[in-house]
């Protein structure tokens, strides 16, 4: 693997979008991109992207997702950490002001988000992750899932106990095992250490609303063939016409030189696992599947 020049570092550029559905009345998503701050500063913190997805009482999960999406933003980049540090904090610190929340507000009482973030920094990248919205890297033209859904039939197929094809049918299907606010020993998912990035590596962050609806098959061809604003609009459109009976989410974010030529270098806000995979076997298994 051929390293970053350290005067032409990656960074990620893109777009994220969110959309209410075909049946819902309230989009209760949350969605940000924040592009990583200019080399002129003292302390660059990188990028960061997240998709949560609010669930609870009549717009409570509106509550949950957009207090988790804040928090998250303003600790992570007031910690002077590493990535897996500081969202580690973010996602700790999230937690507890949605439980605490709902705990004075009676009407919100239950609520909890899903919430899978993304932090790019010197060409890194690292995951944090809660519930069952989904990080995937598109390399050498092979999509590969990073976050690992927190449902009970995924565990379920972890387990041996459910295959791959049986899961997402029946009983028990749209079980969240995990999602912050919902107590306080939430365990999330966080990257001890960062994945490599390469050039020209896709990432894509999305809620359940499109991955129910449209498959990575699909999602790989779109990310592969079109920029990141008209893969997200067209990904929104599919889960459309899949029947949108949940929000949508969805961001796609390219890996590149800082002279690229920036696709979207931009704050793009919506307001209102349990295993620390090591860096050389997530990158073995990524680099096995892109050999086919």
């Amino acid at each position: 693997m051929t390293a970053n020049r350290p005067e032409d570092p990656l960074r990620i550029a893109g777009a994220i979008r969110t959309d209410v559905g075909c049946v819902r009345r309230l989009n209760e998503d949350s969605v940000a991109f924040i592009a990583s701050a200019g080399p002129s500063q003292a302390l660059d913190h990188g990028a960061l992207a997240l998709v949560a997805d609010g669930m609870g009482g009549h717009a409570a999960g509106e509550v949950a997702s957009a207090l988790a999406l804040e928090v998250v933003r303003r600790v992570y980049y007031s910690l002077d950490k590493i990535p897996s540090e500081a969202l580690r904090a973010a996602f700790d610190a999230a937690n507890r002001a949605i439980f605490d929340y709902a705990a004075k507000h009676p009407d919100c009482a239950g609520m909890g988000t899903t919430c899978t973030a993304l932090g790019v920094r010197d060409g890194l990248l690292w995951l944090a992750h809660v519930g069952d919205s989904r990080a995937y890297l598109m390399r050498d033209g092979q999509l590969v899932q990073l976050s690992d859904d927190q449902t009970l039939h995924a565990q379920l197929v972890r387990d041996g106990v459910m295959s791959p094809e049986d899961a997402g049918k029946g009983a028990g299907s749209n079980v969240i095992l995990q999602a912050l606010g919902t107590r306080l020993d939430v365990e999330p998912t966080i990257w001890t250490e960062g994945l490599p990035l390469r050039q020209g590596d896709i990432v894509v962050l999305c809620s359940d609303g499109l991955t129910n609806l449209v498959s990575d098959a699909r999602i790989a061809e779109v990310v592969s063939k079109n920029p990141p604003p008209e893969a997200c609009r067209l990904l929104i459109d599919a889960a459309r016409r899949g029947g949108g009976h949940d929000n949508i989410s969805v961001g796609v974010f390219v890996a590149e030189t800082d002279g690229a030529g920036r696709t979207a270098d931009q704050a793009a806000t919506k307001r209102i696992n349990i295993a620390d995979p090591p860096t050389g076997a997530l990158t073995a298994k990524i680099d096995a599947v892109a050999e086919g």
